[in-house]
């Protein structure tokens, strides 16, 4: 039976892992929490003082100034946002989100008991909602006696890969702060833009410093995703410091503390050494180049995704092969998720996951597990000039390729003679 509320379905319930970027560990992170692992003390919640304030440093290089005492460190971005989430609508509130959004986003309101709203997003780019869907979503949610308190958004956007243009983040933010709304805005992926010279990203902190959180997990372009460790900046002021206060709180409640090696790696990182700034750049300008690599499989069959911008993945909607999957028992996104995995021998999570149609065939494909082969295979592809040459990325790029192009030849095989 064709499944229809993906709430039901055990798996559907839990987010896929952050895209990881499939390569060997930076040896000079690898040093740092080997000389922090003899440490018996435990760092206090929410950071030692030395980690907030490389924190700061790193806030500031991204026109972000903050203070210490704005800062919370926890152990990934799921464990802040489950805290911000009940600090600021633990009490009845309702959570907005755009459609499609991070698969780790919703399940924390679950926990607590708090409804999700998605908002739908414009066409160019996934991550901020449309600010007039976003109105009458508000408008909606409280004439039905709802509350809604807080959105959480993403610039640079898990799922899409894209990046949302200035004047759409602008107006977002300015109907949210008009309607009450505290934002979240998830900066995981902001390091990793593929064209920084020609990509305009901003913070909605910069747009509204006093009604924006920001919260950045270090597994998007710092550390290891196996090492969890994120960090959130409060607005500054009274309200600011009531809610820095309230999220440290439940973090205590909760334990949600860096181990010392996480955290001795986690200020090293926001520190930017030069090893951390060149592995960055070689792995963002790799993974740059490994999407669009993927992209063009994607398209070249016929199917449908937005060029990536940012991050370590890609959006495809395969609509245009309904038939074809319908015919290999694929009826939604698990479905699709599923056979996917299976063909290709990669993770390929469905769209549903985050938040989009279970009925839609889409899914989120990474480019971290196009890089198959030894650590030192994975580690040339740093250098590499043509990665997608390589034999550990050819053959995985010729996986998806035979995929695609046999749902493209099946589907176009049911066509009606014209």
């Amino acid at each position: 039976m064709r499944r229809t509320d993906p709430e039901g379905h055990g798996p559907v319930r839990y987010g896929p892992p952050l895209p990881g970027d499939g390569l060997p560990v930076l040896p000079e992170l690898t040093a740092v929490v080997a000389a922090a692992a003899g440490r018996a003390d435990a760092p206090p919640v929410g950071g030692a003082p030395a980690l907030l304030e490389s924190a700061c440093g790193y806030w500031t290089r991204r026109a972000l100034p903050c203070l210490p005492d704005q800062i919370a460190a926890g152990p990934g971005a799921p464990a802040l946002l489950l805290a911000l989430t009940a600090a600021l609508a633990g009490d009845g509130a309702d959570i907005l989100v755009p459609r499609p959004c991070a698969a780790w986003w919703a399940p924390y309101a679950r926990v607590l008991g708090r409804p999700v709203f998605h908002v739908p997003t414009p066409a160019e780019s996934g991550g901020v909602p449309d600010p007039y869907a976003l109105l009458e979503t508000v408008r909606r949610v409280r004439a039905e006696g709802g509350d809604p308190r807080l959105l959480v958004l993403s610039v640079a956007d898990d799922p899409t890969a894209t990046v949302a243009p200035p004047e759409l983040l602008h107006e977002t933010v300015e109907a949210a702060t008009a309607e009450g709304l505290h934002l979240v805005s998830d900066e995981t992926w902001r390091d990793t833009v593929h064209a920084p010279h020609d990509t305009v990203l901003l913070s909605p902190a910069e747009m509204r410093p006093d009604r924006v959180t920001v919260v950045t997990d270090l597994a998007g372009a710092l550390l290891p995703p196996g090492w969890p460790a994120a960090v959130a900046r409060f607005p500054a002021g009274d309200s600011g410091r009531r809610l820095h206060a309230r999220v440290l709180d439940i973090l205590t409640a909760l334990g949600a503390r860096l181990a010392a090696p996480v955290a001795a790696a986690a200020c090293y990182a926001l520190d930017e050494p030069p090893p951390v700034t060149e592995r960055r750049a070689a792995t963002v300008r790799l993974h740059a180049r490994l999407a669009a690599a993927a992209h063009a499989e994607v398209t070249a069959a016929g199917a449908v995704a937005r060029p990536p911008q940012a991050g370590r993945h890609l959006y495809a909607d395969l609509s245009p092969f309904r038939e074809a999957l319908a015919a290999q028992g694929v009826g939604d996104a698990q479905e699709l998720e599923d056979f996917l995995t299976a063909a290709t021998g990669m993770p390929a999570p469905g769209g549903h996951r985050f938040g989009d149609d279970l009925a839609a065939p889409r899914v989120r494909l990474g480019t971290g597990p196009l890089l198959a082969g030894t650590d030192e295979e994975r580690a040339q592809a740093l250098t590499s000039p043509a990665p997608w040459e390589l034999p550990c990325v050819q053959s995985s790029l010729i996986s998806l390729r035979s995929v695609l192009d046999d749902l493209r030849d099946d589907a176009q095989r049911r066509e009606p003679p014209r």
